[in-house]
């Protein structure tokens, strides 16, 4: 079959938009916007994650579950930013390895649903049957008829929120709010005192080591641009594949198609099929692509995915994401890691240590423990350790709000705190005190490793 950016919807077995007329306009007014990033971009992000496929680099991707539209203020955006910094920075002291910073964000508006209604209480008690909530992207979040009806120009709106959060991103990041010499720029005011005294201690101990690393390098007159900014990337699970194809296209000067809405989409565990939709839409694009894999995911089911969306086995293409769960890492990640060595694929193996490790409370509140997420990276590190491949980092779902949405860790949360701040559209996320917990347990086991 021969591949078109469209092509994916002779695969797609369901209409996720009632109005046809009103989504050809919506697709047609976002094709003839300007791309939200550049092949540019999307190149140097796929010759960043061929040095770190290498083993010369560390990943790190975080950000919320699902964005919201009108989350799009610049307290939550610079929060954000300001946490992956601060576990970059924690990763970098430790290992010293450059680390690419990935953030979920700019387009993180799409969320997959096992099931596309949902059935609510009424005004009047009565049972009511609506359309599931599938991000801000598709529907608004609201328990109504009119709210929960998927809107095209959503896609639209998407796009425009999308283009102002980035636009904020690299007005900080070129600006100077993200210049190494400055950390005390990505402070979150008063929160240091949220972490533990040995996480707070071991923050601390970074930065110094940054601080004297750069005056050496002004002792020697060493200047780079390493030296005064860094570099940050946007991405997003590709989705919805109306509001991808409406934003694919060819560039000058460069062979293939772009997905210009993002640096890198990704394929979720959900819609991985090899005979699917998504599968269909990412094997034409030029941009490297994550696909989330779970427990039940074989060996020989990966390889086939890596054949089809990297038939020439180019470096920097393929991120592979486990989201395994800490119970069973030692039973699933071997074995795709040695068919994948002994295939001689070029991937990226990152650890997403949230997903596989959720469960429900006694009140049906989702949760996460902070132990089992720290658990699963260590153990995902101790595996390529012991097989001699190359542990390439973490995909975290992260917010800078002081939310209460996993327990555990050295917060010490329990199943009853949960109610506090529990703020999340989908999934429980780590909050500020919690992600730096994971950066310092994960710089441990890494410099462990070596």
């Amino acid at each position: 079959m021969e591949w078109t950016p469209d092509s994916w919807a002779a695969k797609a077995a369901t209409t996720l938009y009632p109005d046809t007329e009103a989504l050809a306009v919506a697709k047609a007014k976002l094709a003839s916007l300007p791309p939200l990033v550049t092949s540019w971009e999307v190149e140097r992000l796929r010759e960043l994650i061929a040095e770190a496929q290498d083993g010369k680099r560390l990943w790190l991707q975080g950000g919320d579950c699902a964005e919201s539209l009108v989350d799009c203020t610049s307290d939550i955006v610079t929060s954000k930013l300001k946490i992956l910094l601060q576990m970059s920075l924690v990763l970098l002291d430790a290992t010293k390895k450059p680390v690419i910073r990935v953030g979920r964000l700019a387009g993180q508006y799409a969320k997959p649903r096992s099931n596309p209604f949902e059935t609510v209480k009424g005004s009047d008690g009565t049972p009511v049957e609506l359309h599931s909530y599938q991000g801000d992207l598709v529907n608004r979040h609201e328990a109504n008829a009119a709210a929960r009806r998927p809107d095209p120009m959503r896609l639209v709106e998407g796009y425009h929120h999308a283009a102002m959060t980035l636009n904020f991103v690299r007005s900080l990041v070129h600006g100077g709010f993200a210049d190494p010499h400055h950390p005390e720029n990505w402070e979150l005011g008063d929160r240091a005192q949220e972490l533990a005294t040995e996480l707070r201690n071991a923050y601390g101990r970074a930065r110094e080591s940054l601080r004297r690393v750069l005056d050496l390098a002004a002792a020697l007159d060493v200047r780079d641009a390493a030296l005064t900014g860094v570099e940050f990337f946007i991405s997003h699970e590709g989705l919805n594949l109306h509001y991808e194809e409406a934003q694919t296209r060819r560039v000058p000067r460069r062979q293939g198609y772009y997905d210009l809405t993002t640096h890198f989409p990704w394929i979720g565990e959900r819609t991985r099929a090899l005979d699917g939709p998504h599968i269909e839409y990412f094997r034409g694009i030029v941009n490297p692509v994550g696909v989330k894999l779970g427990p039940k995911a074989t060996a020989d089911e990966v390889l086939r995915l890596i054949e089809v969306l990297n038939p020439s086995n180019a470096a920097g293409k393929i991120v592979l994401i486990a989201r395994i769960g800490a119970s069973k890492v030692r039973e699933v990640l071997p074995g795709w890691v040695r068919a994948i060595e002994h295939a001689k694929k070029r991937v990226l193996w990152v650890c997403d240590p949230m997903h596989a490790n959720t469960r429900g409370t006694a009140a049906g509140i989702k949760t996460r423990d902070v132990g089992d997420v720290v658990s699963e990276v260590s153990a995902s590190i101790a595996v390529h350790r012991e097989l001699g491949s190359v542990f390439g980092g973490v995909h975290v779902e992260l917010t800078g709000e002081n939310v209460t949405e996993c327990v555990g860790g050295a917060m010490g949360l329990a199943d009853d705190d949960l109610t506090r701040n529990y703020a999340t559209l989908c999934d429980p996320r780590l909050n500020y005190a919690q992600s730096i917990e994971l950066a310092v347990s994960m710089a441990r086991a890494l410099t462990a490793a070596e």
